[in-house]
């Protein structure tokens, strides 16, 4: 078995865990739930396009939203290769209007851990009224000081950037490069622990 092969097999129970209200027993994840003022439809175009991901995500993005399909978000287009962002994402699991799942991995300033990968899932439930309801799951987190120190820092990446813009996006408009308005966090923090 090729180390993808064992990878996907280990990304692939990670979402079967995350299936289950109760991940497994001292699993740290970052979670959240929130309501945006937009259809599902466009709720679910702007996390699998890549117009989409470009108006509230980084300045390059690309996605081919199919199991196994590509995902890139270049948060600095003109660094090289492997400084850029997200490099080289892979998405897990479509279901149509439902659930997104993608790998991600650290930034490259934890370098001992950029080549690991991690899982986020994003789940969409229209709730009528042009609202939908999103639930964020970040899951697959080590343990040691430089796994911590990506937790931390996904946080508040997610909770202070990401997310606040996707959902500004949605609901006033795509953000400007170079304008990005002080948004609130979506919450206090996303760490949860069993």
């Amino acid at each position: 078995m090729s180390q993808i092969e064992i990878r996907r097999l280990a990304l692939v129970g990670v979402i079967l865990l995350s299936l289950s209200p109760a991940a497994s027993a001292g699993d740290r994840q970052l979670r959240t739930e929130f309501v945006v003022k937009a259809p599902l439809q466009e709720a679910w175009k702007a996390w699998t396009t890549s117009q989409g991901l470009e108006s509230f995500f980084a300045p390059h993005c690309r996605i081919d939203p199919r199991v196994d399909g590509e995902l890139e978000i270049w948060f600095t287009p003109d660094a090289p290769p492997g400084q850029r962002g997200a490099e080289g994402q892979m998405v897990m699991q479509v279901l149509e209007g439902k659930r997104l799942a993608f790998t991600w991995n650290a930034p490259p300033t934890i370098p001992t851990l950029r080549d690991q990968k991690t899982l986020v899932t994003i789940d969409f439930e229209p709730l009528g009224a042009g609202l939908t309801r999103i639930r964020f799951a970040h899951l697959g987190w080590g343990r040691g000081e430089d796994w911590d120190q990506a937790l931390e820092y996904f946080d508040g990446a997610w909770r202070i950037v990401v997310l606040p813009r996707f959902k500004h996006a949605l609901e006033a408009g795509p953000i400007q490069p170079g304008k990005t308005p002080q948004l609130p966090p979506i919450s206090d923090s996303l760490l949860v622990r069993d």
